[in-house]
C-alpha cells in the first residue's frame, strides 16, 4: 500500500461539519463590511516579492523571516501573500481605482501564508477578512473601520473581546520620537540581532515578545507622549467618535503591530480566553503606503481579521454558531422513486431550497441514518404508495412529528416553515 499524503504542517484545514462554522464566521465578518458600503476585491495569492518588502517593511519579522518566496520559471521572485493590504494598494494604483469617488472602500477574504512556528491560533496558512478605506483622512472614517470589525464580532455573538487603540504618530512627529527611542535602546544590553532591528526601525523592538525584554523596556519612551498637535487632535477625534457610537476601548500605548506601514490610529481586538495568541484581528492607518508603492499620496486605513482565531474565540465562549442546514432529505425506495425524488430535489433547489437525497441501493434503515446525520430539518420517504397517491409524509427531524402534504405542494410547505 502506498503511503498517505498528508497536508503540510501548520496548514489550517477545514472540512464538514467544522467547515460550516468556519464559513459562517467568514461570511458574518464579510457581511459587516458589505453593510458599510465596502465592495469586494479578489486578490492574487502571490505577488512580486518587492511589493511586500517595500509595503510591509524589510525590518519586520514577516519579511525577514516568514515569507514564502520562490523564483518562477521566468526568474522572477514571487511571494505568497503574507497579508492583504499591500496587494489591495497595488491593485488600486495599477487599475486607477483612486481616480473616482473617494474614499475607495474595498473588502477581501482569503488565505495568507507565513512560515511561523505552528501552534494553536497561529498557522502557516491562515485566513483573513479585511477592509481598506483609501483617500480620506477623516478620523470618523477610522472609527467606522473599527466599528465594522466590532459589529462583525458582536453579530457573531462574541462578547469577551476588548478593543485596544493607540496612535503611532506621523512623519512630522515620529522622527523625533524615533531618535529618543533609539537613544534609549542604545543604552540597553541588546543582542546583535535586536541591535540590527533597532538600527533599521527602533519601533520594531517594542514588538519583541520575549519575557526578558518586558523589564528592559518598561521605561522606554512612548509614542503617545510625543505626538504632534495634529496627531493629538486626530486621535482625540477618533476616541470621541467611538464614544458617540458606543464602542468601548482601551488605550494601549505600547501597541506596535507587526507591520511597518502603520501611522496614527492603530488598533487590535484581543480575546483573553485564547492565551498567548490572543489577537483576533487588528489594523490601522497607513498614510504613506500608497506613495511608497508608486502611487499618489492618498491616505488609507484598514484591518485584517483572523477567521481561524475568531472561530477559536467563539468556541472559547461556548457560542452556538448558526450554520445553514438542509431543508429536506428525500429517501426513495425504488428505481422509479429515485427518478421522481431526483426530479423533486432539482425542482426545489431551483427555487432556493437546500435538498439532498439517498443515492444508490441503500435500504430504508441506512437511508434514515443518513437523514439523521445530514442535519436536515425534514425528511420524506418516497415509495410506491406515495407515488400513487401523490401525498408524502414530511417528518420534522427535531420533534419526530409528521404531516402529510401533496408532493406538488412541497415548495409551499417548506416556504411556510421558514416564516
Amino acid at each position: 500500500m502506498k503511503p498517505k499524503i498528508l497536508a503540510p504542517k501548520g496548514v489550517a484545514e477545514y472540512f464538514p461539519p467544522e467547515s460550516m462554522e468556519f464559513e459562517r464566521i467568514r461570511d458574518g465578518l464579510a457581511q459587516s463590511a458589505r453593510l458599510a458600503g465596502y465592495r469586494y476585491i479578489e486578490l492574487p495569492v502571490f505577488e512580486d516579492t518587492s511589493l511586500f518588502v517595500r509595503g510591509v517593511g524589510e525590518s519586520t519579522d514577516v519579511v525577514s523571516k516568514e515569507m514564502y518566496t520562490f523564483e518562477d520559471r521566468g526568474g522572477r521572485s514571487l511571494t505568497l501573500r503574507p497579508e492583504g493590504t499591500a496587494g489591495v494598494m497595488r491593485a488600486v494604483i495599477e487599475h486607477g481605482l483612486d481616480k473616482g469617488q473617494l474614499p475607495v472602500k474595498l473588502w477581501y477574504s482569503g488565505a495568507c501564508f507565513r512560515a511561523e512556528r505552528p501552534q494553536q491560533g497561529r498557522y502557516r496558512q491562515f485566513y483573513q477578512v479585511g477592509i481598506e478605506a483609501i483617500g480620506n483622512e477623516d478620523p470618523m472614517l477610522d472609527a467606522e473601520v473599527i466599528s465594522v470589525a466590532h459589529i462583525g464580532f458582536r453579530n457573531l455573538g462574541l462578547r469577551a473581546f476588548t478593543t485596544q487603540i493607540t496612535s503611532l504618530g506621523d512623519k512630522n512627529c515620529r522622527p523625533a520620537y524615533r531618535e529618543k527611542l533609539s537613544k534609549f535602546l542604545s543604552e540597553l544590553p541588546l543582542d546583535p540581532q535586536t541591535m540590527e532591528r533597532a538600527r533599521i526601525n527602533p519601533l520594531r523592538v517594542l514588538d519583541d515578545k520575549r519575557p526578558e525584554f518586558s523589564e528592559l523596556l518598561k521605561n522606554a519612551p512612548l509614542m503617545l507622549d510625543h505626538l504632534c498637535n495634529d496627531c493629538k487632535e486626530h486621535f482625540e477625534s477618533v476616541k470621541s467618535a467611538l464614544q458617540t457610537i458606543g464602542i468601548d476601548y482601551e488605550i494601549n500605548p505600547r501597541m506596535v503591530r507587526g507591520l511597518d506601514y502603520y501611522t496614527r490610529t492603530t488598533f487590535e481586538f484581543v480575546h483573553p480566553l485564547l492565551g498567548a495568541q490572543s489577537g483576533i484581528g487588528g489594523g490601522g492607518r497607513y498614510d504613506g503606503l500608497m506613495q511608497e508603492l508608486g502611487g499618489s499620496s492618498l491616505s488609507g486605513i484598514g484591518f485584517g481579521l483572523g477567521v481561524d482565531r475568531t472561530l477559536l474565540a467563539a468556541r472559547a465562549e461556548n457560542l452556538h454558531i448558526e450554520v445553514e442546514s438542509l431543508d429536506l432529505y428525500l429517501i426513495p425506495l425504488s428505481t422509479a422513486a429515485r427518478e421522481m425524488a431526483f426530479e423533486i430535489a432539482i425542482d426545489l433547489r431551483r427555487q432556493g431550497f437546500i435538498v439532498d437525497m439517498s443515492f444508490g441501493e441503500r435500504g430504508l434503515k441506512g437511508a434514515m441514518k443518513a437523514a439523521d446525520k445530514s442535519g436536515a430539518r425534514f425528511s420524506a420517504v418516497l415509495g410506491e404508495d406515495e407515488m400513487a397517491s401523490q401525498n408524502i409524509s414530511l417528518k420534522d427531524m427535531k420533534t419526530g412529528s409528521s404531516r402529510e402534504v401533496r408532493i406538488g405542494d412541497l415548495f409551499k410547505s417548506l416556504q411556510n416553515e421558514e416564516k
